[in-house]
């Protein structure tokens, strides 16, 4: 896919590779391009990756023919990956997000997770309403919810850090999906998390579970690795352990917890 970048210098508009910033080709190829005033060009490009060509088209289209990236999405510090099967995206750790030891919160790295799935929802053409919709989806009023949830975290970033969160989706069975995540300390690439989660479709007017038909899973997965990639890939890890029933009366208990907002990707 080729976009002008700068209109309407497009002549004299640099080249935007994979997050690089290049000088143009002295001999622009002879491919009429889209600019973003709507003016056929021939220079001045922005390649995008191969991974971007159909996210881009699906982008257009959803938004009515206009393929201009949002303000938020020119800004974020994220992409897809060349292979566009998976995203990555780069946050500095706030002042306001860390606890009393000046490291990340729970609650911090759990928000991470969500913006990071839900851009990545977004980037591949999805719907923005936070549910992660397909068009399919959308006509028969279907919606993902979260079924499980297993995060495991080695280092806290502290305030200043800046995480890279890669994020991607696979099948799960007849009626879910999976989304993983790999947290690493950009410094120096050090994985300081891992999270791995299930989510189910649901009928959001009946609330009932619905089977993944054949439109939707080739709606999905056409964004998600063919072979299987688990971000806890080893045996009898602790994602896969189930959640221990707690004996009556419980030792420690409190009421009246009241859940906030809940976790859409």
């Amino acid at each position: 896919m080729l976009r002008c970048h700068t209109p309407p210098q497009c002549a004299r508009a640099p080249l935007r590779h994979h997050g690089r910033w290049e000088s143009p080709p002295a001999a622009a190829p002879a491919v009429v391009v889209r600019c973003a005033r709507g003016a056929p060009q021939v220079s001045g490009i922005e390649a995008a990756s191969p991974g971007h060509a159909a996210v881009t088209a699906a982008l257009a289209k959803a938004e009515g023919g206009d393929a201009r990236p949002s303000l938020a999405e020119r800004l974020r510090l994220g992409n897809l990956l060349e292979d566009g099967l998976s995203y990555k995206e780069s946050f500095i750790v706030r002042c306001y997000e860390v606890g009393i030891n000046k490291t990340a919160t729970v609650e911090t790295i759990a928000n991470l997770l969500q913006e990071v799935g839900c851009n990545h929802a977004q980037s591949v053409g999805f719907s923005t309403d936070g549910f992660a919709t397909t068009t399919t989806m959308r006509k028969l009023g279907l919606i993902w919810v979260t079924n499980r949830m297993h995060i495991e975290i080695y280092k806290y970033p502290a305030w200043g850090d800046v995480v890279e969160i890669e994020t991607w989706c696979q099948e799960d069975g007849r009626i879910g999906t999976r989304r993983d995540w790999i947290l690493k300390d950009l410094a120096n690439g050090e994985v300081i998390g891992r999270a791995t989660s299930k989510w189910v479709m649901m009928n959001q007017n009946t609330r009932r579970l619905q089977r993944v038909s054949d439109d939707v899973r080739d709606e999905v997965f056409m964004h998600c690795p063919k072979a299987p990639r688990l971000a806890f890939p080893e045996e009898n890890n602790g994602s896969l352990k189930k959640i221990p029933n707690l004996s009556d009366p419980a030792e420690y208990s409190r009421l009246g917890l009241v859940v906030s907002c809940p976790l859409r990707v």
